[in-house]
């Protein structure tokens, strides 16, 4: 990451996939904290955006959030 953070910064997909294993799982976890943070939670960097994906991709992007694969080829 070689951009600051700051007024303006946007995130961008290729700086996300790689805290991912694909893009159906970021779009899972930004919704799910994204849902979090509609219900009351508390942000948990400061965040430059209001709306809740958008602060949910940014924690993503710095590394606050974490998730763990669940199994493979469940059936």
């Amino acid at each position: 990451m070689d951009r600051k953070r700051g007024e303006g910064y946007r995130v961008t997909l290729d700086e996300l996939l790689t805290k991912v294993d694909s893009k159906y799982t970021l779009v899972v976890l930004a919704a799910r904290r994204a849902r979090q943070l509609v219900d009351g939670a508390e942000p948990v960097i400061e965040p430059t955006a209001s709306k809740p994906v958008t602060i949910a991709l940014e924690e993503l992007a710095a590394g606050k959030l974490q998730y763990v694969p669940g199994k493979a080829g469940i059936k």
